[in-house]
């Protein structure tokens, strides 16, 4: 691996919920233009994972490296400015106010009215429904629309890395595989993604490669081919 290549490098983190010991000892990588994700059961750590990196949850140990750098213990916001975005589950849009304004607010970084609007268009591209109902109270939207919101205003940043965590939660299959075409198009459009996923299947699928937890630790990582054939994985997380 040409160490160039990484945008992301987690080399031996470990995290706590006050005595609770939720990472033990992760590593593990993402290069540029990847689909990583990370798979494991509910509590394994795939959230804690998330917003450890993101600087929500302060590691304990070890340490995390963004494009080069060491950001272990910078505050959220300044992660944020790097271009390191993080999408939580339950989407955690603004109610009370429109679909425009959660956008606008996802740029905050932005001193150029002109790139926003721009940026602001792109999102409309991609989600046409969000540009129809641009002017509405984001509390009326539906499950589906409000995680493409959540997702288009983490895209006012222009993110050199995407973390997604349960995108596809909740939502009907029509609107998953909505979801996950526009993670592939924004992954073609030069985005680096690590995700977390509940369907396995559909992750492996879109990934390049993964890591799997177990109560805080990577048990098994390997091109997403391997895991799909992996007797262990197929029984606990394929449904075969």
């Amino acid at each position: 691996m040409n160490v160039t290549d990484l945008v992301l490098e987690l080399q031996n983190v470990e995290t706590y919920y006050g005595k609770i010991h939720a990472l033990r000892g992760i590593s593990c990588s993402v290069r540029a233009g990847e689909i990583v994700t990370l798979l494991g059961a509910n509590g394994a750590g795939k959230s804690t994972t998330l917003r450890t990196i993101s600087g929500l949850n302060r590691a304990s140990k070890g340490t995390i490296i963004f494009m080069g750098e060491d950001i272990t213990g910078k505050q959220p916001h300044e992660i944020v400015e790097m271009g390191l975005i993080h999408v939580p589950e339950g989407r955690r849009i603004f109610k009370g106010m429109t679909i425009k304004e959660n956008l606008e607010l996802g740029s905050f970084t932005l001193k150029d009215d002109s790139e926003r609007q721009k940026r602001m268009d792109h999102v409309f591209e991609l989600f046409p429904i969000l540009h129809e109902r641009r002017n509405r109270d984001s509390a009326m939207l539906s499950g589906g629309e409000q995680q493409m919101l959540a997702m288009g205003r983490s895209l006012m940043t222009k993110p050199k890395l995407l973390l997604l965590d349960e995108p596809s939660m909740g939502l009907a299959p029509f609107l998953v595989k909505e979801i996950m075409r526009i993670i592939v198009r924004l992954n073609k459009e030069g985005v680096t993604i690590l995700l977390v996923e509940q369907n396995a299947r559909v992750a492996l699928q879109l990934a390049s490669h993964g890591y799997v937890l177990e109560t805080g630790r990577i048990v098994l990582k390997g091109d997403a081919e391997t895991l799909r054939r992996d007797e262990s994985i197929v029984k606990a997380y394929l449904g075969e």
